[in-house]
């Protein structure tokens, strides 16, 4: 028996050709040596549906119930841990942590897994089999000491895995300006044991927490190259000196730019940056770009010096001399803008100051609070909370509590408002004045980039490795995450807030402002296709909703893998980086 399907067509009264079709199951049989047909029922009045089941069931396929056809037996997160893992190939990142081998997949997987879910070692070890990461980079079953053994290997890999960033972005082929930018950062330490912890100026404010400090070296535009780790204690200028010698001996590179804030490239780092350890001067000279400090600001200002308020008449940039810096050029700044928002700010701490010294004042003259001791203690715990007290004189007696502005000290504060002074070697012809302060200000991307290995994406803080070796090797996983993350933020700005072409300012000293169209996606939250713009993590937690699904048909005994059909803002996430989507990851 079987389905058939006669079509006839014919002209109606009206002239209209209709076709009319008539769907029969018939059954064929030879009669002597002609082929007959017997019809066994009409299905023309049946659904299509059901026409389709019984023609399927004649011809001997077996049918089951829709939601018994597939199943899914397992089904894990891909978008997200795909999306980082074709990024990393992209940017050669496995070849660059040195030769196949399980510590490097571990290695790669420990990267891949900071950049989309920074967590604690064992933390990620268990969150492994819970994405096809761990499975496809055959990580699934490691241990903690495989963990930490690949740590290890990555730790005394770091100088070669630098070098090779360091020719790919600091050589004068990619970094005609050579240039580079080093900052200072610190993090806090839980436990006593590891010998790198001691107390120090804590840049997150964690009081009474030993902590680390690491340098963090990058090209112009703030792509991560290198990254040194100190003790908690070590000062910004020791780390300058590290990172120099780094670049110099390690890297082989001659006659680098270095640009440090204020705080790091002091004048004895200066005179001891080009000289060999006998005095002897260097012949490959390194040039700085660097920030006066309020004191010698101060010095430039005083009298007849060169630095007078009538240069900022016309303009916000002058380029002077001081025979107190002799073959070097200062390019004195003054941002009227910012100067109007710390003369605020500082009338409104001193103000909150006052506040809080007006109730110790009125209980002195009332005598509830008496002895010169009782009111001192009391006016100790309030007048350094907004840290101004430099700016009061307290006159205390058994009975009261006077307070006054040193008007003439906040008036010299206040002359330096928006004022700030570069010095650096280079002459005029390497770099203007206008080059000098972009180069200087360009410090903001280092600065950007500890917001997201301590903050924003990679989570580096606080940190729980005791060994220095693993504390070194853990920062480097974050330096290495963090390039991923420069990468990845770039790629995928049409999808998210990030503003794609920050205007070039005409005025270098002028505050940074955003482009229109990042303006436009903040009002507009959403694309001109309706779809939402995200952040860099939400774009990730979106990326995780493409599964890889095991799925066994019905009758079948093995699984097929098959991806989840992705959205159009997953499809374009794996196009701006120009990968496919992968149904795995290797």
């Amino acid at each position: 028996m079987h389905v058939a399907r006669n079509r006839r067509a014919y002209v109606a009264k009206s002239g209209e050709q209709r076709v009319y079709e008539s769907v029969l199951v018939r059954r064929t049989y030879r009669d002597g040596g002609r082929v007959r047909h017997e019809t066994l029922a009409n299905l023309s009045a049946l659904p299509a549906e059901a026409v389709s089941a019984i023609e399927a069931t004649l011809k001997g396929e077996r049918l089951v119930p829709a939601g018994q056809a597939v199943t899914i037996t397992a089904s894990l997160p891909h978008g997200h841990v795909a999306a980082v893992h074709a990024a990393a190939v992209k940017l050669g990142l496995p070849a660059l942590l040195g030769p196949a081998c399980a510590e490097r997949d571990l290695a790669l997987a420990l990267v891949i897994s900071r950049v989309v879910a920074p967590a604690s070692k064992l933390s990620t070890l268990a969150w492994w089999a819970d994405t096809t990461l761990g499975a496809d980079l055959g990580v699934t079953s490691a241990s903690t000491d495989g963990i930490y053994a690949a740590m290890d290997w990555l730790a005394g890999r770091q100088d070669a895995i630098e070098a090779k960033l360091a020719a790919r972005h600091l050589a004068p082929e990619p970094n005609p300006s050579r240039m580079a930018l080093f900052d200072l950062s610190s993090s806090w330490m839980e436990g006593r044991c590891c010998p790198l912890a001691a107390r120090g100026y804590s840049r997150d404010g964690k009081k009474g927490k030993l902590q680390i400090e690491y340098g963090l070296l990058t090209d112009p535009e703030g792509r991560p190259v290198a990254v040194r780790v100190l003790p908690g204690n070590t000062g910004d200028p020791a780390a300058f000196t590290q990172i120099v010698t780094v670049v110099r001996d390690k890297f082989g590179l001659e006659q680098m730019v270095m640009v440090g804030d204020r705080g790091m490239i002091t004048s004895a780092r200066i005179a001891a940056l080009n000289r060999l350890g006998d005095g002897t001067p260097r012949q490959d000279g390194y040039g700085w770009i660097t920030a006066l400090r309020a004191p010698a600001i101060r010095k430039l200002m005083a009298g007849d010096g060169p630095l007078q308020m009538s240069l900022f008449d016309q303009q916000d940039l002058a380029e002077i001399t001081s025979p107190d810096y002799p073959g070097e050029r200062l390019v004195a700044c003054r941002n009227p803008i910012l100067a109007a928002d710390r003369a605020r700010t500082r009338e409104e701490l001193l103000a909150a100051t006052e506040k809080l010294l007006a109730p110790i004042t009125a209980r002195a003259a009332a005598g509830k609070l008496a002895g010169a001791g009782a009111i001192g203690v009391a006016a100790g715990k309030v007048i350094s909370k907004y840290k101004t007290g430099k700016h009061f004189d307290l006159t205390i007696t058994d009975t009261s509590l006077t307070v006054a502005r040193r008007q003439a000290q906040i008036d010299e504060e206040a002359a330096l408002d928006g004022f700030y002074v570069l010095r650096t070697p280079l002459p005029a012809s390497q770099l203007d004045a206008p080059g000098v302060v972009t180069a200087y200000k360009n410090l903001k991307y280092v600065e950007r980039d500890f917001r997201h290995l301590k903050a924003d994406d990679l989570d580096l803080r606080p940190v729980y490795h005791h060994l220095e070796e693993r504390v070194k090797a853990h920062v480097l996983i974050c330096m290495l995450a963090c390039y991923l993350v420069w990468h990845l933020r770039r790629a995928w700005a049409p999808l998210t807030f990030t503003d794609e072409d920050p205007p070039t300012p005409d005025d270098p000293v002028a505050p940074a402002r955003r482009s229109t169209a990042a303006q436009a996606k903040a009002s507009r939250q959403h694309d001109q296709a309706g779809r939402p713009y995200r952040s860099f993590r939400g774009l990730l937690a979106h990326l995780a909703t493409l599964t890889r699904n095991q799925v066994r048909f019905a009758g079948a005994t093995t699984t097929v893998p098959m991806l989840a059909e992705p959205t159009s803002h997953q499809r374009e996430a794996f196009d701006l980086i120009g990968m496919p989507i992968p149904l795995t990851l290797k």
